[in-house]
């Protein structure tokens, strides 16, 4: 393990752009880190949890992490990576969206520590600093339009502004952008400059689309904290938390599928964090599918692994790849690390029991509690009451839940070993 956390981020190929390398000399003091979510959904996805490994690489190595929800900006929606603009979110949906992906981000780093604590020899929870999640709607409430123009506005420029890639590739676009999401990277902006002057904040991470937006906000601090303050005053150390020491952003590649296609809700394909959307069993199956060409890679991006073990993973994985070695390691680690240790062992139930040998005696090992947890938000699992089947036979019951069409077709099933009951 590195001692520096980003040169372990650069090992594990989190990182495609730094704005300094000076961030490298920096992170080797403790330092508050943030990275932001807008809650367009009730749930994040897998695409999201990228950039949170990479907040968590920091927080276990002893630094500040500052999850951020962006409960204002959500309001505006991002532009980055779109090619028409968002649909507004009605005050009821955008507030239960807060609310899940509020409470999402406490259970990540609650479970991504105790899954470290397991994975990593030595690491000492009580020395790790508490995780806070904030929101960018504390520091917008009550604030006014002509406060924020007369803050932050004169420190902005256009020209700037219409040179990032999220703007021009609109404006290009026959949908244009509107004023709105024009000025969501001030919005961004400003919430990197609060941070570092109220939080200590020095350094802001975030997926790779959001370069445009994390460079604004390193622009912003360098003009509040090196230019004139609103009353045409300097914005001293003692104004602005140290003019001194300056502010980094830090990019992490997208997520990506084989075909190059991203992970993310608007792709049509997330995979949710949120197990009443996809259960754990899903998120194991579809990383148990993963392409062996992608495998290496997320393994050292999704896992907190030691690269040694996993090198020696692929080397195994290269002499049988029909065992799916590599790819079974991937999704226990990363349906154990989002779901805890209970939902990987949900995972595996519901994996043996759709998938695994009738032969073996590997269903011995679960409960019948273990099944119904596994198969809660499944839609093939039917409930029924005990008093409902008492003294039907399992033909009838068969039919009853509707693995059957008739009894005469259950039947033939069982003759022909494609019915089971209780294995």
């Amino acid at each position: 393990i590195h001692t520096n956390v980003v040169e372990t981020l650069r090992s594990r190929h989190f990182v495609q752009a730094v704005t300094s390398e000076e961030i490298v000399a920096r992170a080797q003091r403790p330092v508050a880190v943030y990275c932001g979510v807008d809650p367009t959904a009730e749930s994040l996805h897998v695409g999201n949890m990228v950039a949170l490994m990479g907040l968590l690489h920091f927080h276990l190595a002893g630094h500040r992490a500052i999850p951020l929800v962006g409960s204002a900006t959500g309001m505006i929606g991002d532009p980055s990576g779109r090619s028409t603009e968002r649909v507004a979110l009605d005050q009821d949906v955008l507030a239960r969206n807060i609310a899940g992906i509020e409470a999402q981000l406490k259970r990540f780093f609650r479970r991504g520590t105790d899954y470290a604590l397991r994975r990593i020899p030595g690491l000492d929870a009580s020395a790790l600093q508490d995780v806070e999640v904030l929101h960018n709607a504390m520091w917008y409430r009550g604030m006014g339009v002509l406060d924020f123009l007369g803050d932050v506005g004169r420190h902005a420029r256009i020209g700037t502004m219409l040179a990032r890639d999220s703007v021009r590739t609109r404006l290009q676009s026959p949908q244009g952008i509107s004023f709105t999401e024009f000025s969501y990277q001030l919005l961004q902006a400003y919430d990197f400059w609060h941070l570092y002057r109220h939080h200590g904040c020095r350094i802001q991470l975030g997926g790779s689309d959001q370069w445009g937006n994390i460079v604004a906000g390193t622009d912003l601090i360098h003009r509040m904290t090196c230019g004139a303050g609103r009353d045409g005053e300097p914005a001293g150390p003692a104004q602005t938390g140290g003019a001194a020491d300056p502010a980094f952003g830090l990019t992490i590649p997208l997520l990506t599928t084989a075909s190059g296609e991203k992970f993310g809700k608007s792709a049509g394909n997330a995979i949710w964090l949120d197990e009443a959307r996809t259960s754990p069993f899903d998120i194991y199956q579809f990383l148990v599918k993963t392409a062996d060409s992608d495998v290496e890679r997320l393994l050292g991006i999704l896992t907190l692994l030691p690269l040694p073990q996993i090198r020696q993973t692929m080397e195994e994985h290269g002499r049988a790849p029909d065992r799916f070695g590599a790819q079974k390691l991937l999704a226990a680690e990363v349906t154990e690390l989002v779901h805890g240790e209970a939902g990987l062992r949900q995972a595996l139930c519901a994996t043996e029991v759709l998938f695994g040998a009738r032969t073996s005696d590997a269903l011995r090992q679960f409960t019948g509690q273990d099944f119904g947890s596994a198969f809660a938000h499944d839609s093939r699992m039917v409930s029924v009451g005990r008093a409902a089947v008492a003294g039907m036979t399992v033909s009838d019951i068969a039919v009853l839940v509707g693995a059957c069409k008739s009894k005469s077709e259950a039947a033939r099933l069982v003759r022909s070993g494609g019915l089971y009951w209780n294995n």
